[in-house]
């Protein structure tokens, strides 16, 4: 456990003890009779069900947080409400380059083409008949954070407005290998450029061998049926790739020996180093981690006493080693608790009994994956990439919380 100081650690029965102590505890009144301490609900039969379940009607205010970028609409992820690694369906992060497609389902084909021996077309139904595999895996906005990245001032937003365009699901599909080698690929072949059905076709050039390693034609999340806003009827999914190259409503490969430098690859999605080259096709999305409690705009509910850090960490080059988190602005670190299962390029969560002393304090979480690379500062993010850059931004995000309990972002 960390205390205020930074390296003080207890016990987490010590934790545990101090959250009845500090809470006040509800005593039981013995005197009162048993009908009289009946909460209203068991008083009377309760309503009907409904065919598709929904949310209480007391979680209304936990919905995703509307935005326009660059033009693009963008839905993000309340993740400071998360708790555990799968994001539920209604809540997942969207971005749309040019609108939501109305596809009807019968209608719509996958065609197989380019550099293969026998073109293919594969209706839903069919596709439905292949063997599938799911997968829990992470999904984020190349653009996620671009505000922490670009601002001067640290804006004062909860974490889902900062870092809400990433979200988790476990996705079901066809692995892409399998209709890719039914299509069987001619000598050369080394590209595969993905079109979406919409209304922009958007479309990027993709590696080939790590597509038919990892990459599946997605047609089921988190157990029913993708959304419309994640690709519906079907999208391409590459785990840990940014999010513009897991093309939705996916409607064409084709299969080539070189990439085709599209719209949606050459400008946008080129980072610009600080020396002015620059960095194409650079996929993964990196380590990263945020706490999302205490978190932005949120406040401790008491002056000082002990609280639960917690938060999630991925990283789009494999599993989460450790995440280490100081609570004095990175003076001193202590490794977090990862709470299993630990699933390649997925969201993990990690948590840290604090015991805060009702002074201000600067919370930090500090991500490394299962190849070394460690999550850095935003100093050194922004000294390597230019200064208009923003994809791709995976610095350490720092939390203030005042004396009063409020916690606001700052750039430490």
């Amino acid at each position: 456990m960390l205390s205020s100081g930074g390296r003080g650690r207890l016990a987490r029965r010590d934790f545990l003890g101090g959250l009845t102590l500090g809470a006040g505890g509800l005593v039981a009144q013995a005197a009162e009779p048993l009908a009289a301490r009946m909460p209203d609900s068991m008083r009377t039969l309760g309503g009907a069900d409904l065919p598709y379940g929904q949310p209480s009607p007391h979680e209304q205010s936990v919905q995703r947080i509307a935005s326009n970028v660059s033009g693009f609409a963008a839905w993000r992820t309340p993740l400071q409400e998360q708790r555990g690694i799968i994001t539920p369906s209604g809540l997942h992060f969207a971005v749309h380059h040019n609108g939501l497609p109305d596809i009807a389902p019968r209608q719509h084909e996958l065609m197989v083409h380019g550099m293969v021996r026998k073109p293919l077309r594969f209706d839903l139904e069919r596709l439905l008949r292949y063997p599938m595999v799911s997968r829990i895996h992470f999904l984020e906005c190349a653009g996620n954070s671009a505000a922490n990245a670009l601002s001067p001032t640290a804006l004062d937003q909860t974490l889902g407005e900062i870092a809400g365009e990433v979200s988790c699901s476990e996705w079901t599909g066809v692995p892409l290998s399998y209709l890719l080698h039914e299509a069987g690929l001619k000598e050369g072949a080394q590209w595969v450029v993905a079109e979406g059905a919409d209304g922009g076709s958007h479309s990027r050039s993709l590696p080939l061998t790590p597509l038919l390693r990892d990459a599946m034609v997605a047609l089921y999340q988190n157990g029913e049926r993708l959304r419309p806003s994640q690709g519906y009827p079907m999208r391409l999914f590459m785990p840990g790739w940014e999010g513009n190259t897991q093309v939705k409503w996916l409607h064409r490969l084709e299969v080539t020996d070189a990439p085709a430098h599209t719209k949606d690859e050459s400008g946008l999605y080129t980072q610009v180093l600080a020396d002015g080259r620059i960095e194409r096709f650079a996929l993964h999305m990196d380590v990263k981690s945020v706490i999302t409690h205490p978190s932005g705009q949120q406040t401790l509910p008491q002056p000082q006493g002990f609280f639960e850090i917690g938060g999630l960490a991925w990283s789009g080059h494999g599993r989460i080693a450790r995440v280490d988190v100081s609570v004095d602005g990175g003076q001193h670190w202590a490794p977090a608790q990862l709470q299993g299962p630990v699933h390649d390029r997925a969201f993990t969560r990690f948590t840290l009994p604090w015991r805060w002393n009702g002074r201000k304090a600067v919370l930090m979480s500090r991500a490394t994956d299962e190849q070394g690379r460690v999550q850095p500062t935003r100093s050194e993010w922004k000294r390597r990439y230019a200064l208009h850059s923003f994809n791709h931004y995976n610095a350490i995000q720092a939390w203030r919380v005042g004396s009063d309990g409020v916690v606001e972002n700052v750039y430490a």
